[in-house]
C-alpha cells in the first residue's frame, strides 16, 4: 500500500467513525426516531450522499457496532481444532465470551454497550432489523456446518437455526438483567447455568419436549 493510499484510507475510517459517533450521541440524547439522516449528516459535516456511502440504511448506524460478531459463530465451527465437534467449539466460544465480560454475550457493565442495548430494545425498527444480522449469521454458521462437518444442507439450516435461537435467547436475558440493574458479576453465575443448560439441550435434541409429562 502506498503512502498516499494509507492517508485515504485513514481519512476514510475517520469519517467512518466521526458519522457512527456523531449519529449515536444524537440517537442517545433525542431518540432514535426524532433524529433524521439529515441531522445525522449536517451534525457531522458530511452531505447525505457521503453518509449513505458508509451506512446504507439508518438502522446500519447502529447495527454497524455490532458487525464483526455477525459470523461469528461461523468462524469459531470453521477454526476449531481437530476432533472438536462444532457444538463444543460453540459452547466453549460462548462461556469464554461470558467469562470476559463480551458485550455481544449480554454480560456487561460497560455504559455505551448498556446504552447501545437500550436503544435497540426501545426502539421497535432496531429490534426489527437486529432480525436480518441474526439471518445472516444463521446462513454463514449453516454454511460453516455444512462446509467443516458434512452436513446435509438441509440439516446443517435447521442446526444453525436452533443454535442461533438458543445464543440470542440467552444473550437477550443476559442483556435484560444488567439493563434492568442487576451488575454483571451478579449474573454471572445464572448466566454460566443457563448457557450450560442451553447447549445441553441442543445436544440432546428436544426430547425434553417430546417427552409426556403428567
Amino acid at each position: 500500500m502506498t503512502q498516499q493510499n494509507g492517508l485515504r484510507e485513514r481519512k476514510k475510517q475517520r469519517t467512518h467513525e466521526t458519522i457512527s459517533n456523531t449519529a449515536i450521541a444524537l440517537f442517545f440524547e433525542h431518540g432514535y426516531d426524532q433524529v433524521s439522516i439529515t441531522q445525522v449528516a449536517d451534525a457531522a459535516e458530511v452531505s447525505r450522499r457521503t453518509l449513505f456511502s458508509y451506512f446504507p440504511s439508518k438502522e446500519d448506524l447502529v447495527t454497524h457496532r455490532l458487525a464483526d460478531h455477525e459470523t461469528e459463530s461461523a468462524r469459531v465451527v470453521r477454526g476449531r481444532p481437530s476432533g472438536q465437534s462444532p457444538l463444543d467449539a460453540l459452547r466453549e466460544h460462548y462461556l469464554d465470551g461470558l467469562a470476559r465480560r463480551d458485550p455481544i454475550t449480554g454480560l456487561t457493565d460497560l455504559e455505551p454497550a448498556l446504552m447501545l442495548y437500550r436503544l435497540i430494545l426501545e426502539t421497535p425498527s432496531l429490534a426489527g432489523g437486529m432480525l436480518k444480522f441474526k439471518d445472516n449469521g444463521e446462513r454463514a454458521l449453516a454454511e460453516a456446518l455444512r462446509d467443516t462437518a458434512g452436513l446435509p444442507d438441509f440439516t446443517a439450516r435447521l442446526a444453525a437455526a436452533q443454535v442461533m435461537a438458543v445464543v440470542w435467547t440467552l444473550s437477550l436475558a443476559n442483556r435484560e438483567a444488567v439493563v434492568a440493574g442487576a451488575g454483571a458479576d451478579a449474573v454471572y453465575p445464572d448466566a454460566v447455568a443457563a448457557a450450560e443448560a442451553g447447549f445441553a439441550q441442543l445436544a440432546s435434541g428436544l426430547g425434553v419436549v417430546a417427552a409426556e409429562h403428567p
